[in-house]
C-alpha cells in the first residue's frame, strides 16, 4: 500500500513523477484519512495532519517516491441559471440555508435536492440536469487559497454549529 501525507498543488508538482491518477467525488475530496485506491485498483491510505479539499490537478504525495494525481468525478448536479440579478438573490438563498453550490457568474451548480430545486424554481430559476464536475464554495471557514476547511468548529448561533 502506497502512503500520502501530504499534497503538491496543482502545477507545483512534476508530471513526470507520475504513478497515476485517483478520481474522486467532491465527498472523498474534502478528507484527513481515506483508504483509497488509484484509477488503476492501487491501494492509497491518505492521511494528512488537517483536512484539506482536494482540487482537480492536485497531487498526493507519495512517500515512497512519484506523485499521484487528483481528480474531479463527473456528480449528478443541478445546473442553476436565471438573469444575473436574479442569479445573486439565488446564490443568497442558497447560502443561506447552508447548501454546498459551485458559483459561476453565468450559473450555479448544487447537488439534486427536489426541495432546493422546487425553491429555486419558485423564486424563478431555470434548472436543468447535468453530469459535472462538483467544486463548491468553501465559505468563510476556507483557507485564501482555496483549499477548502481549516477544520476547526464553528458556532452560527441559534442552535446551529459545524
Amino acid at each position: 500500500m502506497l502512503h500520502a501525507r501530504r499534497i503538491a498543488p496543482a502545477g507545483q508538482w512534476p508530471a513526470a513523477q507520475s504513478r497515476g491518477t485517483v478520481t474522486l467525488e467532491f465527498d472523498n475530496r474534502y478528507r484527513r484519512r481515506l483508504r483509497l485506491s488509484t484509477d488503476a485498483g492501487e491501494p492509497v491510505m491518505l492521511d494528512l495532519a488537517q483536512p484539506v479539499v482536494l482540487g482537480d490537478g492536485d497531487a498526493l504525495v507519495v512517500e515512497e517516491g512519484g506523485f499521484i494525481a487528483v481528480r474531479a468525478a463527473l456528480e449528478d448536479l443541478v445546473e442553476v441559471t436565471a438573469p444575473p440579478d436574479l442569479l445573486a438573490r439565488l446564490a443568497w438563498h442558497i447560502g443561506n440555508r447552508h447548501f454546498p453550490a459551485e458559483l459561476h457568474a453565468d450559473r450555479i451548480l448544487i447537488r439534486d435536492d427536489h426541495v432546493m430545486v422546487d425553491m429555486l424554481i419558485g423564486f424563478g430559476a431555470e434548472v436543468r440536469r447535468v453530469r459535472a464536475p462538483f467544486n463548491p464554495e468553501g465559505g468563510a471557514y476556507a483557507h485564501a487559497n482555496g483549499h477548502g476547511h481549516d477544520g476547526h468548529d464553528h458556532d452560527h448561533g441559534h442552535g446551529h454549529d459545524h
